[in-house]
């Protein structure tokens, strides 16, 4: 079964007039900050214009352990001290540095960026109540299992971290920005694969919808790329493997020469805000959440159905939320993971939801596919 989704995000610096769903007793909700890591950099504004200068953040695979693997292209987070380079040493101190793992790291940056754009570090303890985090992670690194399990069976018991079972739940991100800020509120984390950072961001919006919180900080993190993990999706025959020797050239969405995606890693999150609760403090309003939209197809369990139909339903289900005409629909972002299957029937169920007046992009072919965090660095 492959969940699909979709949430509609309408660019606007202000707020609309009343619309359909959207009556007195439905909260609004809004964006008023963005934060980015991913293989083409670190930051919203770095990613952007290495994005508008045409840059790919693909590279090849890098130490030991990929010589059987038949793909050999990745996105790696750049680290260093550089600007738009991930520095660990300065988002995690040593003094916090325990059971953080690496797409826990990576959350906390996208997280301080989120927060420093859109001025919300609240200190009263009313307002970290109304604060809540929803960040989703697709899987952990296996490598930290495999290298965990090899102490065991070599009777090496005391060489197994006490931050190794932390370092491993799905929810070890959200908890460590919840703690990082003080946040008290709804404290929740989604695992679905591929959608997994929108899921998040969808929920969080009806958080926000519902009252349970003014304020939420949503998205993915993902930090999986390893040899284990990496044969296991060559086995399913999913990763790109005919462009090794041109990595910048292996994520091709919807190019009639695509095989495969390639694995990256990353976090993107948003900063999702009450519309009154944004005005009052006057925050700069990015943009809105209109709609939410899920569905699954049914069909098989890696393979989407040929026909588009569970990212037709998704979309129609999210055009519906918002009360929005399809033919008000401008751009559609993709998530297009240079996969034969995959990108076929996502064409034909935007095709068929859509016909033609819609401009299609895919930011895939630079970042790669972040897995978990793909849903929540695309729309960012």
């Amino acid at each position: 079964m492959i969940n699909k989704r979709l949430a509609c995000y309408y660019p606007t610096r202000k707020p609309r007039t009343s619309h359909g769903c959207f009556s007195s007793d439905r909260r609004r909700v809004v964006v008023t900050g963005v934060g980015l890591v991913t293989c083409l950099g670190v930051g919203t504004e770095t990613v952007w214009h290495r994005l508008l200068d045409c840059r790919s953040g693909l590279t090849h695979v890098r130490g030991k352990g990929y010589d059987q693997i038949p793909c050999k292209v990745v996105g790696y987070v750049p680290h260093g001290i550089g600007a738009g380079e991930f520095n660990r040493e300065v988002t995690v101190p040593s003094a916090r540095d325990r059971g953080v793992s690496q797409a826990a790291a990576y959350a906390l940056a996208a997280a301080e960026e989120a927060l420093t754009s859109s001025g919300w570090k609240p200190q009263k303890d009313a307002q970290l109540e109304r604060t809540g985090v929803c960040i989703g992670t697709g899987m952990v690194s296996l490598e930290d299992i495999v290298d965990a399990g090899e102490h065991v069976r070599g009777g090496r018991y005391r060489k197994v971290s006490p931050w190794f079972i932390p370092e491993i739940l799905i929810n070890i991100a959200a908890g460590h920005v919840s703690l990082a800020y003080g946040f008290k509120g709804p404290n929740h984390t989604v695992s679905t694969a591929c959608t997994t950072g929108l899921h998040a961001i969808g929920d969080a919006a009806r958080f926000i919808c519902h009252g349970d919180a003014d304020v939420m900080l949503a998205g993915g993190a993902e930090s999986c790329v390893g040899p284990l993990a990496m044969a296991g999706f060559a086995r399913m025959r999913a990763l790109s493997t005919s462009f090794n020797d041109s990595p910048q050239e292996a994520s091709r969405p919807f190019d009639a020469k695509r095989d495969g995606f390639v694995m990256s890693e990353g976090a993107g999150l948003l900063v999702l805000e009450e519309l009154n609760h944004s005005l009052e403090r006057g925050a700069n309003i990015i943009g809105e959440i209109l709609g939410y939209g899920l569905s699954g197809d049914a069909h098989h369990l890696t393979s989407p159905s040929s026909t588009g139909d569970g990212a037709y339903r998704c979309m129609r289900a999210a055009l519906c939320d918002a009360d929005l005409d399809p033919c008000k629909v401008g751009h559609v972002n993709a998530h297009a993971t240079s996969t034969p299957l995959g990108d076929t029937a996502e064409s034909r169920a935007i095709l068929q939801l859509l016909d033609r007046h819609a401009f299609v992009t895919s930011t895939k072919g630079a970042l790669g596919h972040l897995l978990g965090a793909a849903g929540s660095v695309e729309p960012s």
